[in-house]
């Protein structure tokens, strides 16, 4: 019971054996060690909560001036720890070069989200007690499923950062779906407590609430894809192109969990994180795009290089977004700050680069007859939102004096930017201990700094312009994918209980009765209605099933110990056919709480209407040849219906060893069908 995600038929087989998963264990790899380490700061973290909940109420208590001294000191300590703790957790979560593709060399990590720890879940107990109470059944017959569904909850804590591992995950949240409409009825508590850490604090959540581990379910989803696009080879197109996908994808699930779960008690869960989220994980999609552009090399063209310099800008723009929305109060006290300073530092970096394409762009190329004039002129003229004073487009196309001195202002402002995205880093702690990261800005700063060192010594440089900021240009939409959680296809873990459309937590039920079905002049006495379970309708008060107890609206359940809550009503026409005179035995449940919507009449088939059956007036020989019988219909029973409506007829023949009859040449028609009479019926 250790791999199971698709749960035993209703035969209690196994299925396919290719469809099971197995939850992936904790490996002693790099992200799961992290994961590991996560785990043991929340409880630590949790201690420590509880240890200044203890002392603050101590606190309030007491007025013993020495108690309240020692007791201030102890809260001193406790808070001293909980920063110590906090400031570890936020470690991890910049523990970025964990995530990245091993081949990773030559790009700045990308922000992953890790998954949320939550504390092991009992469902045995409650769940049997709802199934003896609410549904009559024995709960020691589901042992195996609430194994099953234990076995995948445990493996979702560690799934695997691939497409399986976002399959179980899926697959346990529609299971949970279903569990919701099974086991969670809104006037109750099933007294099952779920606890989920928040992501960057630690802080522990508990609630009753299923919706908690559903949110926290799709969190997770999110994380697993920020996991997966972090891991992709971003020295490949394709690779590029898995990875702004996957951010996509997980800026979708927590766009879907934003507005689904709107009141979550976790913080990082909460509106204003999630939004502040969504954007850094588009942003990120954006920084892939971008490096797919330019991953297989940069054409050395004008419009080439003009089209780079504003893409780079955009890039920069949607970081600044970020970072400004990290900024914003109360998401600033728990955002990681590692993280506030990243997103900054990436907008540095992308400015620069934004200048420093446009300065190669203005000092390497030189306008010749070959080139495009017209051209050149628009997409430098698109390139800023006003020209520097006193000159055009065309003059700097044109003067090589004016291209150099731009150039060499936005080669300028690259460093100035270059400096700064340094300067950012070294001065947060964690990202100083980033090699990757410090390697890659050293190398553009130094890139830029020698292309400076080459211009300086022709002393072209008297009169140096101001860079015009660089309009924000991009050919990519940065979109949220919405989550596919309708591709992942399960089966209900309790089936057995029956179709979910009607046992459910919301409706209630009495007991299953017994009832031991007999005919009379060779009917039953009401008529079948519906599919997976079958209703009975149209009851005759005067039959024998009515005075055995059965009522109108119950459902059928079982025919002679057979369970029959998901059979259609053929096969449930076929258990009851061939009745003799022992009768057959019959276990029907009736909703409590309320009443059938149905008509008191007798339906048998019609445009838009539910396929039924008439069980009454028909008999067979013993040659089982059909030999339909008028059927003299009590007038209690034939009184009910309504005057002037016509309903085409449909009646079945049930088997039943009755004596032999005289046989009719005349065909005799269902009281039910509108040939047969216009009186009170119809």
């Amino acid at each position: 019971m250790t791999d199971t995600l698709h749960p035993r038929d209703l035969k209690g087989n196994l299925p396919d054996p290719s469809y099971f998963r197995k939850g992936k264990a904790i490996a002693q790899t790099g992200r799961s060690k992290l994961q590991n380490q996560r785990a043991g700061l929340n409880n630590q973290i949790l201690k420590a909560m509880r240890m200044r909940a203890g002392a603050e109420n101590l606190l309030r208590a007491t007025n013993n001036s020495k108690v309240r001294e020692q007791v201030l000191l102890e809260l001193s300590y406790v808070n001293s720890n909980l920063q110590v703790l906090k400031e570890e957790l936020e470690r991890l979560n910049i523990s970025v070069e964990v995530y990245q593709h091993t081949e990773q060399t030559a790009s700045i990590p990308l922000i992953p989200l890790g998954l949320k720890e939550t504390k092991d879940v009992n469902f045995t107990t409650a769940f049997k007690d709802f199934i003896l109470e609410h549904y009559s059944e024995d709960g020691a017959d589901y042992e195996n499923e609430l194994a099953d569904l234990m076995d995948l909850r445990q493996a979702c804590r560690t799934p695997s950062r691939d497409e399986a591992g976002l399959e179980m995950l899926t697959s346990y949240f529609q299971q949970l779906g279903f569990l919701e409409n099974r086991f969670f009825p809104s006037s109750r508590n099933m007294g099952i407590l779920f606890t989920w850490y928040d992501s960057f604090t630690g802080v522990p959540v508990s609630q009753p609430n299923i919706s908690l581990e559903k949110a926290s379910i799709l969190f997770n989803m999110a994380a697993l894809y920020t996991q997966i696009g972090t891991r992709s080879n971003r020295q490949t197109k394709t690779g590029l192109e898995e990875a702004v996908t996957m951010f996509q994808k997980a800026a979708g699930v927590l766009g879907y969990l934003k507005e689904t779960f709107t009141h979550t008690p976790s913080y990082d869960m909460s509106p204003a994180m999630l939004g502040a989220l969504i954007k850094m994980l588009l942003a990120e999609a954006h920084e892939c795009y971008f490096e797919k552009l330019i991953v297989a090399g940069v054409q050395n063209e004008f419009c080439t290089l003009v089209r780079m310099a504003q893409e780079a800008a955009k890039v920069s723009e949607v970081y600044l977004q970020v970072f400004n929305a990290m900024n914003q109060a109360p998401i600033k006290e728990n955002v990681p700050y590692s993280w506030s300073v990243m997103v900054q530092v990436k907008s540095e970096h992308y400015k620069a680069l934004a200048h420093y394409f446009a300065a190669i762009t203005l000092i390497d190329h030189q306008l010749t007859p070959r080139d495009d004039e017209d051209k050149q002129e628009k997409a430098l003229s698109q390139l800023y939102d006003h020209m520097p004073e006193g000159v055009t487009a065309m003059n700097i196309l044109k003067d090589k004096h004016q291209r150099t001195l731009l150039g060499k202002a936005h080669l300028s402002r690259a460093i100035v930017c270059h400096e700064e995205a340094l300067r950012l880093s070294n001065l947060c702690s964690q990202l100083k201990q980033i090699d990757i990261l410090q390697e890659i800005l050293t190398a553009f700063h130094k890139r830029a700094m020698l292309k400076d060192s080459y211009y300086k010594k022709e002393e072209e440089f008297l009169g140096l312009l101001v860079a015009p900021e660089i309009v924000c240009k991009t050919e990519y939409k940065a979109e949220m994918i919405p989550p596919p959680l309708s591709r992942v296809k399960v089966i209900d873990f309790f089936q057995r209980l029956g179709p979910l459309s009607v046992f459910s937590a919301k409706q209630r039920w009495s007991a299953p009765r017994k009832v031991l079905l007999t005919l009379e002049d060779g009917e039953i006495g009401f008529i079948l209605k519906g599919d997976c379970p079958v209703q009975i309708t149209s009851l005759d008060p005067l039959c024998p099933a009515a005075r055995e107890g059965i009522k109108e609206g119950d459902y059928i359940v079982a025919v002679e110990d057979k369970d029959c809550k998901w059979c259609s009503i053929n096969e449930v026409m076929g258990m009851l056919s061939g009745i003799r005179e022992e009768g057959k035995e019959i276990k029907v449940v009736s909703i409590q709480d309320q009443t059938s919507s149905m008509h008191n009449k007798s339906a048998t088939y019609s445009a838009g209407m539910q396929k039924t059956y008439s069980l009454i007036c028909l008999t067979m020989d013993d040659d089982k040849n059909p030999k339909i019988q008028k059927a003299t219909k009590k007038l209690s029973f034939l009184s009910w219906g309504f005057r002037n409506r016509q309903k085409a007829a449909s009646t079945l023949c049930l088997a039943s060893p009755a004596a032999p009859k005289p046989q009719s040449s005349k065909l005799f028609l269902s009281p039910y069908d509108s040939r047969a009479c216009d009186s009170a019926m119809y």
